[in-house]
């Protein structure tokens, strides 16, 4: 059975309770490196003198975070806490999708893209002060679907030049770190791509362009800081697509480093949609980038699914 349409919860911006809550934390021991692994015993003990007991459980494979989010509510714990990067996010909210419990986040990943977005970013300090004294809000989730795979994501989907530069990070850049990793990826896949023809249905309505890249947002940045979308909100009930038409390799380049700031949008390659349904159909398969994984797929279609996540911000 696919994913189903959680009713939006009427308590969003709840304050937030931890000493009273049952908590667990799910750690990704691989994520981020060796970061995690030399600051692992300062962020547990900080995390038992901040919050009170907590259960710690580890994931051991692809896909484990969600299956120890489901257990955690199956076992009535009121807070999980996912400790890594933005997959190891991702897969944990994915098991609480619809839920009451709180929601948690502490960075420990490479790009730690969705906690820039929550006004944590990178800091651990910060994370740990939301836990103790911030709010919960109701976030939206996207649902995404295609003819082989379906889940949630929190932070961007999309096809064509990020889904290729992500392809190359996992296959020879990750021994860099967030940007460093993903400017040297672009570089390196710029010499060799080439724009993809897609049909975009968003909302009923059809475009048809050559693309660079087709970015669906839900917050606002990925690859490290890159705020591809910096008008989204979690919290609008839409999702935002950034379409890049087709650029010269020396023009791409030219206009690249805008995206950090958001200054890409405006240029005349860029265009901007919004919309709360969306369909891809590239020509011929296309990777899919979902939250920083990939997925092979001949098409994609993905929903936005207002307030289905507690999620505890600063």
């Amino acid at each position: 059975m696919g994913p189903t349409k959680p009713s939006p919860n009427p308590t969003s911006n709840q304050g937030y309770n931890p000493p009273m809550a049952k908590i667990v934390a799910i750690r990704n021991p691989k994520s981020g490196r060796s970061r995690l692994a030399k600051s692992w015993e300062q962020i547990k003990a900080d995390l038992q003198s901040r919050l009170g007991p907590i259960e710690f459980w580890e994931t051991q494979g692809p896909g484990r975070a969600t299956q120890l989010a489901k257990q955690a509510v199956g076992q009535g714990f009121q807070t999980v806490i996912a400790i890594g990067g933005d997959g190891t996010i991702t897969q944990t909210a994915n098991g609480l999708i619809g839920s009451d419990v709180a929601f948690g986040v502490i960075p420990s990943g490479t790009g730690n893209d969705l906690c820039r977005t929550l006004g944590i970013g990178a800091s651990i300090p910060r994370a740990l002060d939301a836990l103790q004294n911030g709010k919960t809000i109701q976030m939206d989730v996207g649902h995404w679907r295609t003819d082989q795979n379906e889940g949630y994501f929190l932070n961007i989907a999309g096809m064509g030049f990020d889904a290729a530069v992500a392809d190359r990070i996992n296959q020879g850049f990750r021994s860099l770190r967030g940007t460093v990793a993903y400017l040297a990826a672009v570089i390196a896949t710029l010499r060799t791509y080439q724009p993809k023809e897609l049909k975009l249905t968003l909302d009923g309505q059809t475009i048809e362009e050559e693309i660079m890249l087709a970015a669906v947002a839900n917050a606002q940045s990925y690859g490290g800081g890159m705020r591809v979308a910096p008008m989204a909100s979690i919290t609008d009930g839409m999702l935002d697509i950034i379409l890049v038409k087709r650029l010269g390799k020396f023009d791409f380049l030219r206009a690249f480093p805008s995206v950090f700031k958001g200054g890409h949008i405006g240029h005349p390659a860029v265009e901007h949609y919004r919309a709360r349904s969306i369909r891809l159909d590239p020509r011929g398969d296309s990777p899919f980038l979902i939250d920083g994984e990939l997925t092979p797929c001949q098409w994609a279609e993905i929903e936005i699914l207002p307030a289905a996540l507690r999620i505890i911000v600063p």
